[in-house]
């Protein structure tokens, strides 16, 4: 069964599990309406562990649990990539990597183009787990998935990472090119945060 975070009175403190800016401040957003105080890893001076995990579930637990056991506090973490079907599923759980040391997405957007090539099928698609865990090591996790296809050159300058050449299906603008708010209707991250507080936190007031 999954554990309720409670807010208390003073609001409950709660750890991003990431030094990813964009992630941060998306997932604070998410959060703002259930009144978690929200404090970074990077904030913290946490170090980022090791991604040894084979899944987004694996790696998301992974970084929950050691930003929970160092702070002494809750912490939730999020494990989330593009997985393009005509690329076997790459970048996936590599997404990241593929931007480099210098978190460069132009770089990593353009060898997706490169790598596709002739390619008919620019099927692809967000995922995103998110866990939540404590410092006696229980943890619930939660997959978010929102399907679209890739389109070149990118569009846009909003959301971060790949969002500019991701076109979510139903959809006639890319992440790039979305504001926040349309955004987190019908994100991959935003999937699984409903799923996270429907089972964890209590309704705001």
């Amino acid at each position: 069964m999954a554990r309720r975070f409670s807010v208390g009175p003073g609001g409950g403190r709660l750890v991003i599990a990431s030094h990813n800016a964009g992630k941060v401040r998306e997932i604070g957003e998410l959060l703002q309406p259930w009144g978690a105080t929200v404090v970074s890893a990077g904030e913290m001076g946490l170090p980022e562990p090791e991604e040894t995990g084979s899944s987004f579930v694996a790696n998301a637990e992974l970084k929950a649990h050691a930003a929970a056991r160092a702070s002494g506090l809750p912490a939730l973490a999020d494990d989330s990539g593009l997985e393009v079907r005509a690329l076997g599923g790459a970048p996936g759980i590599y997404s990241a990597r593929w931007a480099g040391p210098t978190k460069d997405f132009a770089h990593a957007m353009a060898e997706i183009e490169r790598r596709l090539g002739a390619a008919s099928d620019r099927a692809a698609r967000f995922v995103c787990a998110l866990t939540l865990a404590w410092p006696d090591g229980h943890a619930d996790t939660f997959v978010g998935v929102v399907d679209g296809v890739l389109v070149f050159p990118p569009r846009g300058d909003r959301g971060f990472g790949y969002d500019p050449i991701f076109l979510p299906a139903g959809a006639d603008r890319t992440f790039g090119e979305m504001d926040a708010a349309a955004k987190h209707r019908i994100s991959h991250r935003a999937e699984a945060f409903r799923l996270l507080v429907a089972a964890c936190f209590a309704a705001p007031a």
